[in-house]
């Protein structure tokens, strides 16, 4: 690449499904022939990729578009933060990030790589023809990732079709929209052809993929493979096996079908692991959440998960103090805590 390619410096905030996003605009960049850089220095304009998730996440995102405004002065703001509205405006007033920061060149919401492209082209024309030229430093068709080799996020769907009370992951990322199961394993496939030995699957509602799609049946190497979590972890597991790797799930609710993975992981094929976000114990705290799954059975799903895996971690996070939360309530969620012995957990103060 010659040496009077554009450089975009960039950050990336957030969880794991904003780092997917991120790759996926580095990607395009390099494709396009732009130089990338960790600093404001000396780039040619700036792109943030933003958390609006809590207000901690909220307040580094404004301050990281800050102190690159200062340093450099041409910003692009895409993410989460940039689908939220201004605060105490009408319709129509613009977001908040537009709001705090009048002077940033333009803001988009998640996943939009399209949109960071156009306004990437607007201010800094693109080198050279991406039909054309070859995407450096790539994982094959998996792209440029931010992580070390060894390990890679795989982010299957985007989106929530529930509305709990204390969440607004979907007024930013929409509806579930599950990618296509044969795209997915491609993706897959290339991640650990390059080396990747831990393959972490991401999403906002991993248990749900494929519900938008009624679970209908894809193709992927010439054979049919159900749109369902089920299916697409006996695939993943088998090329985890291939490569000598391994495979874990994030993000996994609690339903029914969540059971039909244990005797996957109980042979080695998917690691035996379970990120699952319960967030509370007692049932009428979790119908004021709207959470998607009943927390009356979860002690006795544990201790199945724990018959038919004995070797099984379970990770969990919980809010304490959720509004119209009793004492009593309370310390139901703490006799669960202490009868599950969930084996990592991290609690939340609302």
């Amino acid at each position: 690449m010659p040496d009077t390619a554009p450089t975009v410096g960039f950050v990336s905030l957030g969880c794991p499904k904003a780092l997917t996003d991120s790759e996926l605009i580095l990607t395009q960049l390099a494709a396009e022939g732009y130089r990338t850089s960790k600093t404001y220095e000396g780039a040619d304009l700036v792109i943030v990729n933003t958390c609006g998730f809590i207000d901690a996440a909220v307040q580094e995102s404004l301050d990281t578009i800050g102190e690159a405004l200062a340093a450099n002065g041409k910003v692009i703001v895409t993410g989460c933060l940039g689908a939220k509205p201004a605060t105490g405006a009408g319709e129509g007033a613009g977001t908040l990030v537009q709001q705090v920061h009048p002077k940033v060149l333009a803001v988009t919401g998640p996943h939009a790589t399209q949109e960071v492209m156009d306004a990437v082209h607007r201010h800094v024309p693109k080198p050279h023809d991406p039909f054309v030229d070859l995407v450096p430093e790539a994982r094959g068709i998996a792209g440029i990732k931010l992580t070390p080799k060894h390990y890679g996020y795989l982010k299957i769907s985007e989106g929530c079709n529930h509305r709990c009370t204390f969440c607004i992951i979907p007024s930013m990322r929409g509806d579930l929209v599950s990618r296509p199961v044969g795209d997915v394993l491609n993706e897959a496939r290339a991640l650990f052809e390059s080396g990747v030995k831990e393959l972490l699957v991401v999403s906002q509602d991993t248990s749900a993929y494929g519900v938008d799609l009624k679970y209908r049946t894809g193709f992927w190497d010439g054979e049919p493979v159900k749109t369902r979590l089920f299916e697409l972890c006996e695939k993943l597991g088998d090329l985890a096996d291939a490569h000598g790797a391994w495979v874990r799930l994030h993000y996994v609710y609690p339903y029914p079908h969540v059971d039909e993975i244990l005797p996957l992981m109980a042979q080695g094929r998917i690691l035996p692991y379970l990120d699952v976000p319960f967030q509370h114990a007692h049932p009428d705290v979790l119908r004021r959440m709207k959470r998607p799954a009943s927390g009356e059975r979860n002690l006795e799903r544990l201790q199945r998960w724990r018959e038919i895996c004995p070797q099984i971690v379970v990770r969990s996070t919980f809010i304490a103090g959720f509004p119209g939360e009793t004492e009593a309530e309370f310390e139901h969620l703490l006799a669960f805590l202490r009868e599950a012995r969930i084996d990592r957990a991290g609690c939340f103060a609302y």
